[in-house]
């Protein structure tokens, strides 16, 4: 019979108590600087080694969507239209500076920007009321409104535009430029409203798309029914796509999303869905209201006149040096940004009286995201904007004659006009699978339905809505087909849908149409189908987005009906690996 405690002895192991006095350096009178840390001194490799990890990732991401986007367009443009590209290494330079830009600017969005949207949403419902809160909301939307990348790329295209053929479109882009913006920037701040509300008290998403779309549907249908307002269709639903970007979701979704915390409310399934969907809806609304209040202000024929008149009394003063490419676009990029860190700033220290946890690494967030601002500004001017015009003047050569082509016509007017729309429908499905965006969204559906809507199927439906809404826009180009009798059919066959979908699935597929318009297909998307557009002679080349946005509802509201019939019928979805 053994003792437990002659047991524990035998297994103890045997240490020595040492003391912490002995464990630590001890003060040196004669040099006090000596239990001081040393500081690293550390060479130009070293360095280069600690931060090629850190900023290679963020290059990548950027690269993954550029890069192959940019090898199909030159591809297709030199082996399917037999044409050179123009000022090759000025582009190259160009869509280095879009790559560098973006990963800049993301990275100073993370750890800059993102910061304050949560910090002010958790303190702002504690300190202050509801309608305060709400009327910072709405103006973060017109900041957020001018700081994407995107807004810059859409006002850059009025010069393009016929004033004789569309001389409403030619005023707005051209004369009504701040009112344009700041009601886009209206729309999203009313959208931010609806759904920070939305995220505090549980809304449903349905009767709001309904309430949102019908008045946008009944609204086009008045703007159509003006012949010389026809032209705006286009540019007020692109308007919708293009302010769903890096910024506006990120940034006003965590400033919901922690409102909708600090009232109790984030443990729904409804946060942070709902803000996309009502962030691309209602610009259109305020875009299509903009028109007609133009309209009543200035008749077509003084439009003309007037333009004209400016043309032919323009001054041959050389413009100064900040009003020239690439300092131009420098400015633009201050200029948008800034605004926005003052605001946000004035909100914190102002408004709330708080101060921020790390002062210096917020602060290298901010630069960084006015510097890749700057730097995307001037790669969208010599290289996605440059490359999608030069991609779109040359598209007709493949089955019309064109000047800038000496072998044009290429092919049969059949056959030409079939590799151009598969040719869109091939960029729209690459494009959208490389955003970044859309991966997440899809572990994020994924695990909201337990794995019956995989990751893979979401992005491979989203990709497939996106590419046939592309090529149903080229169509609409080259055809010139009216955008109202493509874009009311196709929602309203959306929102029959919707009727039968679960909450779940019209909160991702409604969002989705907002994941697919990045900052690199946006702007090339626009040059695009403008370039494209004034090749075929066509009215004006907007609209493309707006059918690329549409694509996608409809692709992810469909299958999520299938999958629920499956399931229903007691067969599971088709199995598909998510990557």
């Amino acid at each position: 019979m053994l003792r437990y405690s002659s047991v524990l002895r035998s297994n103890a192991l045997q240490h020595r108590e040492i003391s912490y006095n002995q464990l630590t350096p001890k003060p040196d009178a004669e040099n006090p600087d000596a239990l001081k840390p040393k500081k690293l001194k550390l060479g130009f490799r070293r360095v280069m080694e600690l931060l090629m990890p850190y900023s290679g990732v963020r290059v990548f991401d950027q690269m993954r969507a550029v890069v192959p986007l940019a090898i199909y367009l030159v591809l297709f443009q030199l082996i399917i239209l037999r044409q050179p590209i123009e000022s090759a290494f000025l582009l190259v330079g160009g869509l280095t500076a879009v790559i560098l830009g973006l990963a800049l600017f993301m990275e100073g969005l993370n750890v800059g920007l993102m910061p304050f949207g949560t910090l002010i949403g958790d303190k702002l419902p504690r300190k202050a009321s509801m309608p305060v809160m709400l009327i910072i909301i709405a103006m973060l939307g017109v900041g957020v409104t001018f700081a994407e990348p995107a807004i810059g790329a859409l006002q850059a295209f009025g010069a393009s535009v016929d004033v004789a053929r569309a001389p409403y479109l030619y005023e707005i882009l051209n004369n009504w430029t701040m009112p344009l913006v700041l009601l886009v920037g209206a729309g999203v701040g009313a959208a931010a409203v609806l759904g920070t509300l939305r995220f505090v008290y549980g809304w449903s998403l349905k009767p709001m798309i309904y309430a949102a779309v019908l008045p946008t549907l009944a609204l086009t249908l008045v703007v159509y029914a003006n012949p010389d307002l026809r032209a705006i269709l286009g540019l007020a639903w692109d308007c919708g796509a293009v302010t769903t970007g890096p910024v506006t979701v990120p940034l006003v979704l965590s400033l919901g999303i922690g409102i909708a915390n600090s009232a109790g409310k984030g443990d729904s399934s409804l946060s942070g869905f709902g803000v996309v969907t009502l962030a691309s809806l209602f610009p259109i609304l305020a875009v299509l209201g903009l028109s007609l209040y133009v309209s009543t202000q200035i008749s077509a024929e003084q439009i003309v006149v007037a333009a004209a008149t400016a043309s032919s009394t323009v001054s041959d003063v050389p413009l100064g040096l900040w009003d020239q490419s690439p300092f131009q676009e420098v400015i633009l990029g201050v200029r948008a940004i800034a605004p926005l860190v003052v605001f946000l700033m004035f909100v914190l220290f102002v408004v709330l009286r708080e101060g921020l946890a790390n002062k210096l690494f917020t602060a290298y967030g901010l630069v960084l995201s006015i510097v890749g601002m700057c730097v995307f500004n001037v790669g969208l001017t010599y290289g996605l904007g440059a490359i999608g015009a030069q991609t779109g003047a040359v598209l007709p050569a493949a089955f019309m004659a064109i000047d800038v082509s000496a072998i044009s016509p290429i092919y049969s007017a059949v056959l030409g006009l079939v590799l151009v729309i598969l040719f869109a429908w091939f960029m729209g499905f690459g494009a959208t699978l490389a955003e970044p965006a859309l991966n997440a969204l899809g572990l994020t559906v994924q695990t909201l339905t337990n794995g019956a809507f995989k990751k893979s199927m979401l992005m491979y439906s989203v990709a497939i809505g996106v590419a046939c809404g592309i090529a149903l826009g080229m169509a609409k180009i080259l055809f010139e087909i009216d955008l109202a009798t493509l874009l009311i059919p196709l929602y309203l066959f959306a929102l029959v849908l919707t009727f039968f979908s679960t909450e779940e699935f019209v909160n991702v597929a409604w969002d989705s149409a907002g994941v697919t318009t990045g900052p690199v297909t946006v702007p090339l998307v626009l040059a695009m189908g403008l370039g494209l557009g004034n090749a075929v002679g066509a009215v004006e080349g907007f609209g493309i987005l707006s059918m690329a946005s549409i694509g996608p509802i409809i692709a992810v509201l469909s299958m999520g009906l299938i999958i629920r019939f499956r399931q229903s019928r007691g067969t599971p979805a088709t199995p598909t690996h998510s990557k």
